[in-house]
């Protein structure tokens, strides 16, 4: 079944592609900002990939042809648009990539790629990847919804609880190499596999240092190359969190 975008509810279809919410690693107390002694658990080895301090970006290819191409939380462009919303540089940067996944789509498919969006001007972090004014996006996720038709005819607190509750299926790591390599997109950058994650918010920033003492997703030489942090998933995607260098900082700042 196509779908027609002249015709849908565009604010349902966005609620039903954003990017699900990233709990930290150690849960976060609201009321201090700081992190607790209570890490989350995993099952099985995990895939570390670099965390980049940027904006998450969205390419929605829908049956029939058509695409849109989003930031976190509202769509920038529409495939035959020609004037885009011009915020932080996406769709300039972007365009010409979304119509050649988009071009690229196995018929009847419905899929979302996540990628972030970083560099000039994008986030507070931008000279940590680029001295020149560069920008740059890197693919870290995904995700097909096979029923979207059911999912477009429910309400928008409906899909936002689908979605926060894993109802989007997410490619495995082999398939998304595999669709990264066939698109010719850049993934995150891989940091390995382990078979468990340190439980102790001393050992995890020790943990970072080891894994990820500089950003290796510079977009120049002039780049200072300070990271942010990890992204740990189970291999088959069903488990996430984030691991932030400056949250296990503040945290043990606040301890002495």
């Amino acid at each position: 079944m196509d779908l027609d975008l002249r015709a849908v509810d565009l604010d349902l279809l966005n609620s039903l592609t954003k990017y699900p919410s990233i709990a930290t690693y150690h849960a976060l107390d609201p009321s201090s900002g700081r992190l607790l002694d209570q890490p989350a658990s995993f099952f099985g080895p995990v895939l570390l990939t670099e965390k980049i301090d940027g904006t998450n970006v969205r390419i929605v290819c829908i049956p029939g042809g058509d695409y849109l191409l989003g930031s976190r939380s509202e769509f920038l462009l529409a495939k035959g648009d020609l004037i885009g919303n011009p915020a932080l540089g996406i769709v300039d940067a972007l365009r010409d990539v979304a119509e050649n996944v988009a071009a690229q789509q196995v018929a009847g498919t419905f899929r979302v790629y996540f990628s972030e969006f970083y560099g000039h001007k994008v986030t507070q972090a931008a000279k940590e990847y680029t001295g020149e004014g560069r920008v740059g996006f890197r693919l870290f996720d995904i995700a097909e919804i096979p029923d979207f038709a059911e999912r477009m005819r429910e309400n928008r607190a409906a899909i936002s609880e689908w979605r926060e509750s894993g109802g989007q299926t997410f490619l495995s790591e082999s398939a998304l190499q595999i669709e990264a390599s066939r698109l010719n997109l850049q993934l995150t950058p891989r940091l390995g596999e382990v078979d468990s994650l340190p439980a102790g918010l001393e050992e995890t920033i020790a943990f970072l240092e080891k894994r990820i003492p500089v950003s290796l997703s510079a977009l120049d030489s002039s780049a200072r190359n300070q990271a942010e942090g990890i992204v740990a998933r189970s291999l088959d995607r069903s488990q996430i969190a984030k691991i932030r260098y400056a949250d296990y900082r503040r945290t043990l700042r606040g301890r002495k």
